[in-house]
């Protein structure tokens, strides 16, 4: 991993677990153990670092899907995967970071959202299609909508004024939207698979 690599990861680390907001830019360049000097070379500034880091972030979750994704059996399993992928992320983020990012930082947050868009329109999309050519999800659905769906779902997830996050656990949002509108779109060869995957990996 090249130096900037390093400090964008580690700034990811930090912005994850403590908000990208609970921080100088002087605590962070003595978390970062680098010098000032070295800081002002790398960002230009506060939105610059968060843009770095957000497109840095973008950039290891495109590789770590493709990986994921590898260990799939079937369309069912890979639509689970991602399921109990973006569960586990939820959990592991603090959720004043992506407040932080809505609030603070419209260019990063914008690049978020339009990875998200573009992503998850593009990888529904091709499991679905996949999974309904072999007979793991209903023939019936609109792909099109339901793969709206699924991202609308998302949105209504993380924003606030729907979920609260001092009064909702997110990742408890994640499993109760997602988990009951995939049962409901598979067949009964593909809700037995869910269910089997939901009882290997309690979720």
């Amino acid at each position: 991993m090249i130096f900037i690599d390093t400090i964008l990861s580690e700034l990811l680390q930090f912005f994850k677990r403590e908000g990208i907001e609970s921080h100088t830019d002087e605590e962070l360049i003595r978390k970062l153990d680098i010098r000032q000097s070295t800081f002002n070379e790398l960002f230009r500034n506060r939105a610059d670092m968060v843009r770095q880091v957000t497109l840095f972030d973008i950039e290891e979750q495109k590789r770590e899907q493709v990986k994921l994704l590898a260990n799939a059996n079937s369309p069912v399993e890979e639509i689970m995967m991602l399921l109990q992928d973006g569960i586990r992320k939820m959990r592991e983020i603090n959720p004043v970071y992506i407040s932080d990012m809505q609030n603070n930082y419209p260019e990063a947050w914008g690049l978020t959202m339009d990875f998200v868009n573009s992503n998850n329109q593009h990888v529904n999309a091709d499991i679905l299609n996949r999974g309904i050519l072999q007979g793991y999800f209903r023939k019936d659905i609109n792909l099109q909508l339901v793969t709206k769906i699924l991202l609308e779902q998302f949105f209504m997830m993380i924003n606030p004024m729907v979920f609260p996050p001092d009064r909702y656990d997110l990742a408890e949002v994640f499993r109760s939207i997602y988990l009951y509108y995939v049962r409901g779109i598979c067949t009964e060869v593909g809700g037995k698979q869910a269910e089997q995957f939901f009882s290997r990996h309690n979720i």
